[in-house]
């Protein structure tokens, strides 16, 4: 047993003796112990002797350390024993791995849910329970059907829909009727007396089957209104008037072949005729002094206008149809 003395301070210190190895823990004395047992260290045939003659290890009951100058003390008579030096094993990368791969795999059975309920739902809509844990883990979650008694809630599909080509051209035109009214609205033509129903109509047929604001439309309108025909159908219209062609240039032959007047003289209500200019053109008026007042569509580019023209300025006056 090591014997005990009493340091400057008055704490009992642990003295070596010769008798057994002296360590200042139980974990020196346990490396120790091992490296005896398992792993056999070669050492001096003192320290082999010594070892043989007196197996039993004894510990220090109880290290109080004073000063830093009494452990240091008693650490240099433990070293020089010159102990046996016990390596620390090194750890397995491949522990460490495995412990990761453990972890997650814990938290991937923690997030399934379907396997943690008790019962699954039949085709039937009832409640099939499991018989055992063991039935259940050989469930899949695909298992689970929706009963066809079960009612969804319908959609509703809002009353918005993409508007249609048909719907956009419908829209441009009009806007161009707008336009148009607008523009004809601050020409001032109805105040100076235009009638003409189709006054910012598009470009197709009129129903008098002549083009809208061409000048044959208009004159064959003034020659309808004369006669109080104002609404379809009409009483003079293309294949009344000139059904042989319908352009201004060949109002005068079918006035000659209806047998209607055809003078150099004007009067009110009769048709002026430009032959060379593929241009007609209503008679409003004859002035004091042998001119005429015209109103016209397309003298100007599709509008109504008036001129003051010289009788002998006129190719020749096609009188109203029936004279």
């Amino acid at each position: 047993m090591p014997s005990e003395s009493t340091s400057a301070f008055g704490v009992p210190a642990v003295e070596p003796t010769s008798d057994a190895p002296v360590f200042l823990s139980r974990r020196e004395a346990r490396a120790a112990r091992d490296a005896a047992a398992v792993t056999p260290v070669a050492a001096p045939a003192a320290f082999a002797a010594e070892v043989a003659a007196e197996p039993v290890i004894t510990i220090a009951p109880s290290i109080t350390i004073a000063t830093q100058a009494a452990v240091s003390a008693d650490v240099a008579v433990a070293r020089s024993r010159k102990l046996p030096q016990v390596k620390r094993a090194r750890k397995n990368p491949l522990r460490a791995v495995a412990s990761m791969a453990v972890i997650g795999g814990l938290f991937a059975v923690a997030a399934l849910p379907a396997y943690a309920q008790s019962g699954l739902v039949s085709d039937e809509g009832s409640t099939v329970a499991f018989a055992d844990a063991a039935n259940a883990s050989t469930l899949s979650v695909q298992s689970l059907t929706v009963s066809a008694d079960l009612a969804l809630p319908e959609l509703e599909r809002d009353q918005f829909d993409a508007t249609s080509p048909e719907d956009l051209e419908l829209i441009r035109q009009q806007s161009a009727i707008a336009s148009a009214d607008a523009l004809y609205a601050a020409s001032g033509a109805r105040a100076l007396g235009d009638d003409y129903p189709w006054a910012t109509a598009g470009y197709d047929m009129s129903p008098l089957n002549y083009y809208y604001r061409q000048c044959t439309d208009f004159v064959a309108w003034r020659l309808n209104r004369d006669v109080g025909s104002f609404s379809a159908p009409f009483r003079w219209a293309w294949a009344d008037l000139t059904p042989n062609g319908g352009n201004a240039s060949q109002w005068k032959d079918a006035w000659d072949a209806h047998g209607w007047t055809v003078s150099a003289t004007p009067i009110a209500g009769s048709v002026a005729w430009f032959g060379w200019d593929n241009h007609v053109a209503y008679v409003k008026a004859v002035n004091a002094d042998g001119s005429v007042l015209l109103e016209e569509y397309n003298y100007v580019n599709r509008v109504y206008s008036q001129r003051t023209l010289a009788a002998a300025d006129v190719e020749a006056f096609l009188y109203p149809p029936g004279q």
